[in-house]
């Protein structure tokens, strides 16, 4: 009789532990199949804003059930994606050098941030068509908390000006930098003279002016 329960015991544990392993890998599954979709998501609409939900479970490699399973309408999927791609950035920007002369800091951040808007201007583009305002900006506050911050010390030392509002230098970069991808997609400027463009724009409108 104990042996018996013995093997009982021993069947369902091995049946928990298969169950265990198919549920893991079912995850696992998932997680892929999610960063997949996110990814091609952002390559989809780079070659076609207008992409459907057809044509990035395409580009991903799954199933339009697949893709809805993740993501219920087109928007969330542009969301997801879009929340992706700023938190990728920001694990970019986290390596940038703010320390130092805060106008050559500045140079280097905007280096930097102008390759990740490059990147997903696209999608970005079509966040701006599927999302409110607000959202989108909600979505960047982080990003724009860095910017904001290294603003804040260059006024402090004296190396950007201060008859303007921070808020208004923020905007002003924002502009800057999306009027670049802009000029870059009518065919005006080229993508590798970008970022000199916008720093030496930014640079000489925040620069503190000298005195008389």
């Amino acid at each position: 009789m104990a042996a018996m329960k013995a093997g009982a015991t021993d069947g369902s544990a091995r049946r928990s532990s298969t169950g265990g392993r198919r549920a893991s890998n079912a995850r696992a599954d998932a997680q892929r199949n999610r960063a997949a979709i996110l990814q091609a998501t952002v390559g989809a609409l780079r070659k076609d804003p207008d992409a459907s939900v057809a044509q990035i479970a395409a580009e991903a490699g799954v199933g339009r059930m697949t893709l809805y399973g993740h993501f219920r309408t087109r928007p969330e999927l542009i969301e997801a994606a879009l929340v992706d791609s700023l938190d990728r950035g920001d694990a970019v920007l986290e390596d940038v050098n703010l320390d130092g002369d805060a106008r050559q800091a500045f140079s280097r951040l905007i280096a930097s941030s102008w390759m990740l808007v490059d990147q997903s201007r696209a999608l970005l583009a079509t966040a701006q068509k599927e999302l409110s305002p607000a959202r989108i900006r909600e979505l960047h506050q982080k990003a724009e908390a860095r910017v904001r911050g290294l603003l804040e010390r260059g006024q402090r030392e004296g190396a950007f000006r201060t008859d303007l509002p921070v808020s208004w230098l923020l905007a002003t970069t924002h502009v800057v930098m999306h009027g670049a991808a802009d000029e870059i997609a009518a065919g005006r400027l080229a993508t590798e003279d970008a970022p000199h463009v916008i720093d030496a724009t930014l640079q000489a409108a925040f620069t503190r002016p000298t005195q008389s």
